[in-house]
C-alpha cells in the first residue's frame, strides 16, 4: 500500500477521534482541524519505512498537544506586542452540541493551556501524573499543581454541586 493511501485510510478510520481531541484543547472545530492537519504533516514527513500505522496515533496525538502548546506559546507572544484587540462581534453557534458539552467546552477554553492539556490529558487520554509529566515534559509536581488548579476552575465555572440533601422519611407506625 503505498503512503497515500495510508493516509488516506488513517484520517478515515481516525480523523474523527484525532478532531475530538484537539477540539477539546483548542476549543474551536476549525482550529481542530488545522492541528490535526499540521500534526499529520509532522507525522508523515517523520515516518519511517516499516512503521505500523496503527502505532502512529500516539504520535500523531503527541504532535497534536505540541502544535497547540506551539501556537499558544507564539500567540502569547504576539499579543504583548499588538497594540489593538478585536474580540469577535458573536459566538460560532454550535449544531448539534448538547448543553453539559458546550459548558465544558466554554470552560475549558476559559482555563491556562497548560491547565487545560493536563486536564484533557488526565480525564480524556486517562494518562496518569507521571505520564502527563513525561509527555509535557515537566516535573510531577508541576503536573499535579495544573490539575488541582485546572479542576478547581472548572468547578468554579460549571458550578460544583453541593453536599447531597439527606431525605430523611419518618414514619409512624400505629400500635395498639
Amino acid at each position: 500500500m503505498a503512503w497515500q493511501e495510508q493516509v488516506t485510510t488513517f484520517v478515515a478510520e481516525r480523523g474523527p477521534a484525532l478532531v475530538g481531541y484537539a477540539r477539546l484543547l483548542t476549543g474551536d472545530h476549525d482550529s481542530a482541524q488545522d492541528l490535526v492537519q499540521e500534526a499529520l504533516a509532522r507525522a508523515w514527513s517523520r515516518r519511517r519505512a516499516g512503521t505500523d500505522i496503527t502505532s502512529l496515533e500516539g504520535y500523531v496525538r503527541a504532535a497534536v498537544l505540541t502544535a497547540y502548546l506551539d501556537q499558544y506559546r507564539r500567540r502569547r507572544l504576539w499579543q504583548g506586542r499588538a497594540h489593538l484587540f478585536a474580540a469577535p462581534d458573536a459566538e460560532p453557534a454550535r449544531s448539534g452540541a448538547t448543553d453539559d458539552a458546550v459548558d465544558l467546552a466554554e470552560a475549558l477554553r476559559r482555563l491556562p493551556p497548560r491547565e487545560r492539556a493536563c486536564v484533557v490529558l488526565r480525564f480524556y487520554d486517562d494518562l496518569t501524573v507521571a505520564g502527563i509529566a513525561a509527555r509535557l515534559e515537566v516535573s510531577e509536581g508541576a503536573v499535579k499543581r495544573y490539575l488541582s488548579d485546572g479542576t478547581r476552575r472548572l468547578g468554579a465555572l460549571l458550578g460544583e454541586p453541593g453536599p447531597l440533601a439527606e431525605t430523611v422519611e419518618v414514619r409512624t407506625e400505629d400500635r395498639r
